[in-house]
């Protein structure tokens, strides 16, 4: 087996020996990116000659630069922006089962240092070495999320891997999302292997989640919230706290683990609210856990002409700017949630606006947050800057593998 970095160069003649396709980058591209870490090649970057544009979705090949030099070995796709992944450093490597063992076993190897219970994000793709790959894991339960081709097309050997490395018995495959669509890939959801009875329980910060991996959304939980609900946890104690975009409970539970008078839940998924009403119930919250279903906007507006006031308010919306067209719109969305849900916090009390939207960066989505609490009227200190837990680690050389960011402010009378 090849070893996933540190493997001489292969020589220029084996990508032909194997049968493996040559690309190239353009002679004025710039390889030492690629070279000091940097996963992808984008569209404009690639020579597509005919030989190029012939490779089906997902092929794998050998990249070179501009001078015919091996930089490693890539997975191809021309239907997407990001034409190359770089999959490893060795042009030699051998894409089976024993190259995704050794890489999901050095996932796995952070996360069970890190956690004592296996609940939590396993592989967060470029980042644990397995470009556009999702893998969370629900105990005995892992869903898969393929949302590049290549993983596609290596879908069985991934799988195996998985379940040889981890000893799940259960495995879905989670084909939704804007990353497939990219890909040219089809949306679906599988049952891959093993049986899921109904929605998976999962103990977090102090309270019982309930995830479902089959319907919901995304994977049915967000893991890369668990510090933030933690720390805002610890601005809730003894007080009433309004967790908006709740999902199926994310700030809510957590705060009411943390001590909270009482959490109301804001959704426009009936479905989300349920489970989050079932987690409080398994939590033994229930006296002091209620929900509301409807738009998160018009929902602030209501409870502002209502006059609610809460110690804690938590806004932790879907990505307004996943990508760089939406960047003014979606910085409009978060200024537009920071000044509905600043009126909402009793004086003294916290405000917590997350975004986990690429195309916006941290000072961007500060700034946006810090220009809506103005506009609603108040003004405050910001007092935390939080961002995904370490079972989310970020390729340093990849910017968007960073994508989480949570302000927490208190704000003045």
């Amino acid at each position: 087996m090849t070893s996933p970095s540190h493997s001489a160069p292969a020589d220029p003649e084996t990508a032909a020996s194997r049968g493996l396709p040559v690309v190239r980058l353009k002679p004025k591209a710039e390889a030492r990116a690629i070279r000091h870490g940097f996963p992808w090649v984008y569209s404009d970057e690639l020579v597509t000659d005919r030989r190029t544009q012939a490779l089906a979705p997902g092929a794998l090949a050998v990249l070179e630069d501009g001078e015919r030099r091996p930089l490693g070995l890539v997975t191809v796709n021309l239907k997407s922006r990001i034409v190359a992944r770089m999959l490893d450093r060795d042009p030699a490597a051998v894409i089976d089962q024993d190259w995704f063992v050794a890489r999901i076993a050095r996932a796995l190897a952070l996360r069970a240092r890190l956690f004592a219970a296996p609940f939590y994000r396993l592989v967060h793709a470029e980042a644990d070495g397995l470009p556009g790959v999702v893998i969370d894991r629900f105990g005995d339960t892992a869903v898969v999320q393929p949302n590049a081709a290549w993983a596609e097309a290596h879908l069985a050997a991934l799988v195996a891997a998985l379940v040889q490395v981890t000893g799940v018995s259960a495995v879905v495959k989670n084909g939704t999302g804007r990353a497939r669509g990219l890909e040219g890939l089809a949306e679906e959801t599988l049952l891959l292997q093993g049986a899921v009875d109904g929605p998976v329980p999962v103990p977090m910060n102090g309270a019982t989640y309930l995830a479902d991996v089959l319907g919901g959304q995304k994977t049915g939980l967000f893991f890369d919230q668990r510090p933030n609900h933690a720390f805002a946890a610890a601005l809730a104690r003894g007080g009433r706290v309004l967790d908006v975009f709740s999902h199926v409970g994310g700030f809510a539970l957590a705060a009411l683990a943390g001590g909270a008078e009482a959490a109301l839940a804001v959704d426009a998924s009936a479905a989300a609210l349920a489970l989050a009403t079932q987690g409080a119930a398994a939590s033994g919250f229930a006296d002091r856990f209620t929900t509301r279903q409807g738009d998160a906007f018009d929902v602030l507006e209501a409870l502002g002409t209502e006059g609610a006031l809460f110690d804690l308010v938590i806004c932790d919306p879907p990505a307004f700017a996943p990508a760089k067209p939406a960047l003014e719109a979606g910085l409009r969305a978060y200024e537009r949630i920071a000044r509905l849900a600043a009126p909402l916090v009793a004086p003294g009390g916290y405000l917590v606006l997350c975004s986990c939207s690429h195309a916006a960066d941290l000072a961007a989505f500060r700034n946006a947050s810090a220009r809506g609490i103005g506009r609603g009227g108040r003004r405050g200190q910001l007092i935390h800057t939080g961002f995904a837990g370490p079972d989310h680690p970020i390729l340093p050389q990849l910017a968007e593998s960073g994508y989480l960011k949570a302000l927490a402010f208190r704000l003045d009378g």
